[in-house]
């Protein structure tokens, strides 16, 4: 299968080594030179464990010259999504079909805007991968759950087949014929542990050892769980704990959640699609959101200070 990993970070190159390991014509799509010039001269320096590899695989800066592909993978930032799939047209031929790994929600109704909703796939991972430098990431693939439907809930044969080629490279992945409901399952995960890492800029090995913040991650899960039931969504999550648990489960002490990767570059985060998404839900379907709204207004404070702030701070 010819695929595009389109957000080939963190994220993307853990998904895209291992199905380039396991044959599959994988190519990585990141703006950035650097980290297209290290994969292509080198290798993707991939950290499993104790262990390092080098595995090769094909990088670009855009889609062009890649030609038409069978599956589009979306791992983008959120608030890039319109932008990356509007460029991504050259690889989009009759049967391609587009499937967005995205954290938070709204992802597929934009991507569907731009492709048509008989294109699009949706799916949530477990996978995780932290970018240590270019062309170099921490891959946490073993063990972690993908789960991918069709938005009607269908089980074709289109479905079925992304799910094959997933497996084959071992990624453990699943069909749901309730795909809204594994999207908001793994928004609970996110919505545990993203915004508090960020804050508190600890990654998983501090982020666990502190009672505290588990109290918080489990009152924001919690609200999330009732906004999801009132907004009629079936979930398979059954206590708010299962979220926080699951968030680190497979992962090394040093594995940061990606809100803090995106801060620690100085870059915007995916507040608005995770625990914002919380907030917007829990108005359209009445319930209160005190706790997810206090992790919205810190991680925006954050934001706010990295651009107007941080620069002036360093150099005193």
């Amino acid at each position: 299968m010819k695929i595009c990993v389109l957000g080939a970070g963190a994220l993307g190159c853990s998904i895209g080594s291992v199905l380039a390991e396991a044959g599959s014509d994988v190519y990585l799509v990141n703006r950035l030179q650097e980290h297209v010039d290290a994969i292509n001269r080198d290798g993707l320096r991939v950290r499993d464990g104790e262990t390092e590899r080098f595995v090769k695989a094909k990088a670009r800066t855009s889609c062009e010259g890649i030609g038409k592909v069978d599956l589009v993978i979306v791992l983008v930032k959120s608030f890039h999504t319109r932008e990356a799939i509007e460029g991504a047209c050259s690889i989009i031929g009759a049967d391609t079909v587009v499937l967005s790994l995205q954290n938070g929600l709204g992802h597929e109704d934009i991507l569907a805007d731009v492709v048509g909703r008989e294109r699009v796939l949706a799916g949530k991972t477990y996978v995780g991968g932290v970018l240590l430098g270019a062309g170099h990431i921490i891959a946490g693939t073993r063990g972690k759950e993908t789960i991918i439907g069709e938005l009607d809930g269908s089980v074709t044969d289109r479905i079925q087949a992304v799910a094959a080629e997933f497996n084959r490279a071992g990624l453990e992945t699943t069909v749901s014929s309730n795909i809204m409901g594994t999207i908001w399952d793994k928004l609970l995960v996110n919505v545990a542990t993203g915004a508090l890492s960020g804050i508190t800029r600890l990654p998983y090995g501090g982020l666990y050892n502190v009672p505290e913040v588990m109290d918080c991650a489990i009152a924001a899960v919690a609200e999330a769980m009732t906004v999801a039931k009132a907004a009629g969504v079936a979930i398979s999550t059954r206590e708010p704990r299962d979220a926080w648990v699951k968030a680190a489960e497979g992962l090394p002490p040093e594995f940061k959640a990606s809100m803090l990767q995106s801060l620690e570059k100085g870059d915007a985060t995916e507040i608005d699609f995770i625990n914002g998404s919380v907030v917007r839900w829990g108005q359209k379907t009445g319930v209160p959101t005190p706790v997810n709204q206090a992790l919205v207004a810190c991680v925006k404070g954050v934001e706010h200070w990295l651009v107007n702030f941080a620069g002036s701070t360093a150099k005193a």
